[in-house]
């Protein structure tokens, strides 16, 4: 063989993507689903978060859908 090294990052790029693919099945969803395993899954990192993002926006709130604009609640 001449080209060793082509092969082995040929044959390396072709099979990465195989491994990337992932079922998930219907049991599972309910572990992926738990409210830890999102970004904001603890409640208190979440709000000192909220809290800076409030003071470097130069306003209260906004992290919500709770009104309109218009006054009308």
């Amino acid at each position: 063989m001449r080209y060793p090294k082509l092969l082995l990052v040929v044959t390396l790029l072709s099979v990465a993507p195989l491994a990337s693919c992932v079922t998930v099945k219907p049991q599972q969803r309910a572990v992926l689903a738990d409210p830890i395993m999102q970004f904001e899954g603890d409640p208190q990192a979440a709000a000192q978060l909220r809290h800076a993002v409030d003071n470097r926006e130069g306003s209260y709130g906004g992290g919500g859908v709770s009104g309109g604009g218009c006054g009308c609640n």
